[in-house]
Order: C-alpha cells, then structure tokens, then sequence
C-alpha cells in the first residue's frame, strides 16, 4: 500500500506540475488481538446479521494498546455510509446501529460465559 500511494503521489505530483517527498516518521508495529475474542466477534455478527467481514485495523486504536497491555482484546467494526470514518461527515444507517447493538451484546454475553468457565 505504501509503494501504491507513494506512486500515486508522485503520479499526480506529475499532473499538477509540483513536486512531492515522503520520509518516514513513526512507526509503530501492529498488534493481534486475542484469537478466541476474534471468534467470538465473528460468530457474533454472523448470528446477527448472516455474514461477517474481517478487517485489519491498524496500531493506533486504543484497542491495539490494551492487547499491548495483555488484556484480551477484539475490535467490531459497524458499518459507516460510504465507508467514511474518523470525519466529521461520518455516518450510520439506524438499522445498522441496530444489529450493532446486538452483536455486541451477543459478543459480551459470549465473553462474559467465557471468563466465567476460566
């Protein structure tokens, strides 16, 4: 993806007749969530909603730093309309809140049984 954006950059710096540069200026490496919390997600959204997606996500979210931290950790991502986020144009169909609300609450209730059988 970088070299991709790099030569997009540089494509486009090319059409508007400037110049680009890029350096790079942190890094930081990413980090697996908990494996069984990944299962338990999936089978989560699947029985809300039929079908699941699994997407990376990258280091920054506070989540990364809890699994850094060691505790068991998973992410749900909720659809946003036209696959914009982190924007102050954001936005969520009601109806997809709604199965969101429920397959978090079936995650918690399958994470909470299984700390309770730990």
């Amino acid at each position: 993806m970088l070299q991709e954006a790099r030569e997009a950059s540089e494509r486009f710096a090319q059409e508007g007749n400037v110049t680009v540069s890029s350096e790079r200026l942190w890094r930081i490496e990413p980090m697996p969530f908990n494996d069984q919390l990944i299962e338990f997600c999936d089978a989560a959204i699947r029985e809300t909603c039929g079908k699941s997606h699994r997407l990376p996500s990258g280091p920054l979210h506070d989540a990364a730093e809890m699994a850094r931290a060691g505790v068991p950790t998973v992410m749900m991502f909720v659809q946003s309309l036209h696959g914009i986020s982190h924007n102050k144009i954001e936005d969520t169909k009601e109806e997809h809140l709604e199965l969101a609300v429920q397959a978090f609450d079936r995650l918690a209730a399958k994470t909470i049984e299984w700390i309770a059988d730990r």
